[in-house]
């Protein structure tokens, strides 16, 4: 009797430390998807950041050229592109425990951005050949859609406001300098989305 249980030991170790050693494992793949998870968290914030800090620029551009027929033209009745929305990115990702952080302009045409970036963090644990010290990348697009709003210039260039900002959804904004408190909130002529790169 001692000498089966004697014999049992071995195998009884070794089918523990087998049962350890897997459930490490799929600790360290659980911890790998997390991390993946939080980082496309991180680049889904960050880049919806970057488009709602452009479309809050083009808020400041739009009220200081209040009497520019041809900006309010190219902003509401063609494809514009938008201001500059990435120059902040980094602090963005930096909120969302995010490092590396590169943003750009999507290149077709669109008024969007893409963001690349790693997570923080790396993983903390080798059972997985080569994951040690490694960090989750991710990258995101988001863009921003004018919400069926078309400017119709005043054809009296005498006047003092220089036509009318009109929109599917029933608004309508007068545009001179008169006008700028009544302006329209951002989210009601811009709408901001993720969206395929």
């Amino acid at each position: 009797m001692k000498s089966e249980a004697g014999q049992a030991a071995p195998l009884y170790i070794t089918a523990v430390t087998g049962l350890l050693f897997l459930a490490l494992v799929f600790f360290a793949f659980g911890e790998a998807d997390v991390k993946r998870n939080g980082a496309q968290t991180a680049a889904d914030a960050t880049v919806l950041a970057a488009a709602k800090d452009s479309r809050r620029l083009l808020k400041l551009d739009l009220m200081a050229n209040v009497m520019d027929r041809g900006f309010y033209t190219e902003v509401f009745n063609t494809p514009y592109v938008g201001m500059d929305g990435c120059s902040m990115a980094a602090s963005f990702g930096a909120r969302n425990d995010a490092t590396d952080v590169e943003c750009q302009p999507v290149s077709d045409m669109r008024w969007g951005y893409h963001v690349d970036l790693k997570s923080r963090k790396s993983m903390s644990a080798n059972l997985v050949p080569g994951t040690e010290g490694k960090k989750a990348k991710a990258e995101a697009v988001a863009v921003l859609d004018n919400r069926g709003c078309k400017f119709v210039p005043n054809p009296i260039i005498t006047s003092p406001s220089i036509g009318t900002v009109g929109c599917v959804s029933g608004l309508v904004w007068v545009v001179s300098p008169q006008s700028l408190a009544a302006m329209p909130d951002m989210t009601l002529l811009f709408d901001v989305r993720l969206a395929e790169d």
